[in-house]
């Protein structure tokens, strides 16, 4: 029998159940929490009318008033911080800690992305002719969020779409679509009915958004493979599109790097949210120097963190978020045994209710595993060695993906000189994971399309229009 449902979507702001539910479950204890609405694609539908209707009136809303408004939902979020963040731990399996720390990023997300200055008029002038190249908004922009990051992959969507003057459609995954429906219907009361529609349902929802010909841009946060098919779907109206996509990061310690220093920042590097991050460290490249006191240093940190269910005391990293990923990760762990890899720490995956996977270290794997050359998305990381800089750059580089690196050394030149090498849209320096608001994101290769977060990620939102006029003689 199926649990009753007990959130609804927002159309139109107003709120909107569905004729049938998905179910979404604990994965501390694979027990059924609650019911969303599965919205049907005539809901969609409404969704996107909604948008369009409500388009017009809010593009010409004054950036200032735009601006405040985006503001004011960074005002909800921590106004409701312990209720959104108690739920985000009940869906997503993350501890409270983390929970309520990414109730917080999202919010800051709104309040610096309203903050951000874009250049709305550009003006050239000469004797014969004023130019004006103007930022327009794209119209409708519909969301696709994935469930490692529910809410602040969501407002790194929505705070550059509604600034720059688009309405949005909304959809989060179906693994974790409970905080950001709630968020819809706390924001009933900010936002102007139309501006921000949320709408949740299983996988066959997110294709039928990609091929809508009433969205505009489609912005997306997943797998490259997904990717690929929204790319595809989309060129049926030339759909706008930003693609952030998979990543398989290398980190590069130097030999010359203080081991002691360095490891738990790199550890929490792999690790947070149970790496299933996409820019986590996933490849860790450690010269044959350095390698021992490395692996040993982590295999300690991977011992002394404590597993288990995100709303105990104390617990740092909770379940893997859902079964089809937990299977994915025993099937590498099994292919690494396979080839008779060494496991430093971890690789004993508990029996018992929950998808816990442990903390595992791979010693040394050839660069043709599969736990080297995918994308885990969980806490399984090879540590490989390395003799030479270019070889391992050569072999860092090795890879579909270029999301995001680092480098870790003493020797803060010699670091920065392999750092250029590295084919990523983001490397760090002797340090990791400093995203911001104000930086700008964008994945090389098949890393992604697009620009998210600065300016340049505004300006996705929008197309320059390009205004020429004949001076008077």
């Amino acid at each position: 029998m199926g649990h009753p449902i007990e959130f609804s979507m927002t159309i139109d702001g107003k709120a909107v159940f569905a004729s049938s539910c998905i179910e979404v479950l604990d994965p501390a204890t694979e027990n059924v929490v609650a019911s969303a609405p599965d919205a049907a694609p005539e809901q969609l539908d409404e969704a996107v009318a909604s948008a369009r209707r409500a388009a017009p009136a809010w593009a010409a809303m004054p950036l200032a008033a735009r601006r405040k408004l985006v503001a004011r939902i960074g005002e909800a979020l921590i106004s409701n911080q312990e209720m959104l963040a108690r739920l985000l731990t009940r869906e997503q399996g993350k501890p409270l800690a983390a929970a309520r720390l990414e109730v917080q990023k999202a919010a800051a997300w709104c309040t610096e992305t309203a903050r951000l200055d874009f250049p709305a008029d550009v003006t050239t002038e000469s004797a014969k002719e004023l130019v004006r190249v103007l930022r327009v908004p794209l119209g409708v922009v519909g969301g696709i969020v994935p469930w490692n990051f529910p809410l602040v992959l969501a407002m790194w969507k929505v705070a550059p779409a509604l600034i720059t003057g688009n309405t949005m459609v909304l959809k989060p995954s179906p693994f974790t679509p409970l905080t950001t429906l709630k968020l819809g219907e706390l924001l009933r009361d900010v936002l102007p009915p139309g501006v921000l529609n949320v709408i949740s349902g299983s996988d066959a929802l997110g294709p039928l958004m990609s091929a809508h010909p009433g969205i505009d841009k489609l912005s997306f946060t997943g797998s490259t493979q997904t990717g690929r098919a929204v790319m595809a779907s989309a060129a049926g109206n030339l759909k706008r599109l930003t693609l952030e996509l998979g990543g398989n990061d290398a980190a590069i310690v130097l030999p010359d790097a203080d081991i002691d220093a360095i490891a738990p920042t790199i550890f929490w590097g792999a690790f947070a949210n149970n790496a299933q991050y996409c820019l986590a460290i996933k490849r860790l490249y450690i010269h044959e120097d350095v390698y021992d006191r490395m692996a040993q240093a982590l295999a300690r940190l991977a011992q002394s963190t404590v597993i288990g269910p995100g709303d105990v005391e104390g617990v740092q990293l909770g379940p893997v978020q859902n079964r089809r990923q937990f299977e994915r990760l025993k099937a590498l762990l099994e292919d690494t045994r396979d080839l008779g890899c060494r496991i430093l720490a971890g690789g004993i995956v508990p029996q018992e209710k929950g998808y816990f996977f442990p903390i595992t270290l791979v010693d040394n794997p050839p660069d043709t595993a599969r736990v080297v050359r995918e994308e885990p998305f969980g806490p399984i990381l090879p540590l490989l060695k390395f003799r030479d800089v270019d070889e391992v750059v050569a072999r860092a580089n090795d890879s579909e993906y270029g999301l995001g690196g680092s480098v870790w050394a003493a020797d803060h030149a010699a670091a920065a000189k392999v750092a250029l090498q590295l084919n990523t849209g983001t490397v760090w320096i002797n340090q990791i994971h400093t995203i911001a608001p104000d930086k700008p994101m964008a994945g090389h290769k098949q890393s992604g399309i697009g620009t998210e977060n600065g300016v340049d990620g505004l300006l996705a939102y929008t197309a320059p229009r390009t205004v020429s006029s004949k001076r008077p003689s």
